[in-house]
This record gives C-alpha cells, structure tokens and sequence, in this order.
C-alpha cells in the first residue's frame, strides 16, 4: 500500500481507503456484520489506514462496525464520518437553517462519536454543500467550535453528485481541509477546474464512487438484478444497465498490457492525478478488499491509456432527485 498526504491535514492516508456505505446494510443489500467485519479488519492488515462512514449509513450501524473495529486495532487508523442534511434532501435543497444549523451539527456529531466509540473524530464532512452557504458564518463558527472542543481534527465537505464547481469558491476559501467528490472514468468532471483549485490551496481530495455504483466492476449486464430493497434499482432502472454494459465492454478492450481487470483499471485511473489523494471504493467482503487494495501496488497508468480512457467520459445523471 501507498500513502499520499490528505492536504492541509498532514495525514498520511493510504491511497485506497474503505467506503462503508455499504456495510450498513440498509439501502444496499446482502451485507453481513461478520464479513463486513471481516473486512474491515483485512484491510487493515492490508495497510488501509482511512475508514469513510457516516451517520446516516444504516442509521449509525456503519459507524458502530467501523469503531468497533478501530478500537481494537493497534494501528493508527484515521475515521472520517459525515453530518448528513437534516431535511434528508440529496442533492442540497434548502437554506442552511433548514439543512445544517448549528445545534443539528452538534447533535450529530454526538451521535457520531458514541456510535464509533471514539474520543475525537479525525475528519467531519457536511453530506452536502450549496455555495449559496459560503458566506454564512454559522457552519464555520460551529465545525470552529468543535475542533477547538477536541471532538473532531478537521472537516471538510462532501460535493454534491455530479456537481464539483459548486464547491470551488468553497475550496478558494481556505475554510475547510478536505473535498470528496465523485470522480471515475466516466465522471471527470474534476479535472475541468477542481482539481487545481484543490492543489493551489492545498485542500486534500478524497475520491468516491470510482465503479459508477458497480457499472466500472464490469458486473453488471442487462440481466442482472438487484435483491429486493436495494437502491440500485433506481440508479439502473430503465434501460440503464444495457447503456453501462455497452459502454463497458468497449473499455474491457483496454484490458491487457497495462491492467488485468476493469476494477484495478477504474482505481489506477483515479489515482493517476497529483491532487487525489485516496479513493474510497465500497466494500463489502474480502474478496473485495484483497482485490482493490492491491491497485495501489502498481505503477502509475501511462499517460497513452489515460488518453485512451478519456476518451470514455460520459455526461449524465442516473442518481434518484428526491
């Protein structure tokens, strides 16, 4: 495993981190606590040093496992949680007294630290952002507060689907250490203008959804089926799945010299720009854990295949408006 410094924070986080949304085992389906365990803790003995949670994964179930886990581990282990809206409105919709006022952030953070078990929280994120917030100061004077408290090292924002301009002026700033953002070869969206300003103010990037939600695993055709409950049926509902196959299989065709599966070649993709700093694929089992840790052993894409991936970028919005 390689570590990449998160930014402004200093941290040295392992370039593939673990997403567990999954693990909370609410809105994505077929997830077990011993294998999810079980994952967390390989990982962990495969050098993932950084656990992204939320409160509103499971309701606090993926916070619970995660600190769980950390607790008992001797390795310094940075845990990163979110304050989701409280309108439970995705994309943000409303004015920041309806989706984050302050004593709201302070409840949740509360939850989130007896959920995990721990003292302090090593990075808070806002599950969502509006730059119409920007100049509001009771956000800041609240995540200001709470550092100052001892109950969270940093904080930072997690960028509305699809939308990383939104969160520029916010990053030009200086107010908060860290962005994650959805990025993978069909969203590049970042590389337009997001990624720079990151560099230029030294504000760390976490990089989420690198599969497209599964469609970048190769696994999913035409016929596959979601088990019941899962919201995947939204994300790939229609005619979706056979538009993402499609897509797929002409990227399979890059698949040889360079990469040997399309999951490996979906990570190194997005691992390949300076400004990223970890990304964090869902996992659920060890299986897939083994297999998206070890992207991170090998050597840089050349810059031919990531011309020939660009070639592969995809303008569009499967994600369910609320």
């Amino acid at each position: 495993m390689k570590y990449r410094t998160l930014g402004r924070t200093g941290l040295k986080v392992s370039e593939i981190g673990f997403g567990t949304w999954g693990i909370g085992a609410v809105m994505w389906k077929g997830a077990k606590d011993d294998e999810s365990l079980r994952a967390l803790n390989t990982a962990i003995d495969e050098g993932v040093n950084f656990l992204d949670t939320a409160l509103v994964y499971g309701n606090g179930h993926s916070e619970k496992l995660v600190g769980e886990v950390v607790r008992a581990r001797p390795e310094r282990i940075y845990v990163t949680t979110k304050v989701s809206p409280k309108n439970r409105i995705w994309p943000a919709r409303g004015s920041l007294d309806e989706v984050f006022p302050s004593g709201y952030i302070v409840d949740c953070v509360e939850d989130s630290l007896r959920n995990l078990g721990l003292e302090r929280i090593d990075l808070l994120q806002l599950h969502v952002w509006n730059p119409e917030w920007l100049n509001r100061d009771e956000w800041l004077e609240t995540l200001t507060e709470l550092r100052q408290q001892g109950k969270m090292a940093y904080f930072g924002v997690s960028i509305n689907d699809h939308q990383p301009d939104s969160a520029l002026e916010l990053v030009r700033s200086g107010k908060i250490d860290t962005v994650q953002v959805i990025y993978n070869i069909f969203d590049q969206s970042p590389e337009d203008q997001l990624f720079s300003a990151c560099l230029e103010e030294n504000v760390g990037v976490i990089v989420r959804v690198p599969f497209d939600e599964g469609s970048l695993t190769g696994k999913i055709t035409p016929q596959t089926v979601f088990p019941k409950g899962d919201w995947r049926h939204a994300y790939f509902k229609g005619d979706r799945k056979k538009q993402v196959h499609q897509r797929v299989k002409v990227i399979e065709s890059l698949l040889g010299e360079e990469a040997n599966s399309l999951p490996e070649l979906a990570l190194r993709f997005c691992l390949h720009p300076e400004a990223v700093n970890t990304v964090i694929p869902g996992m659920r089992s060890v299986g897939h854990v083994l297999a998206n840790s070890s992207a991170s052993e090998q050597p840089r894409l050349s810059g031919a295949m990531i011309e020939s991936l660009r070639k592969h970028r995809w303008v569009r919005d499967f994600y369910p408006k609320v």
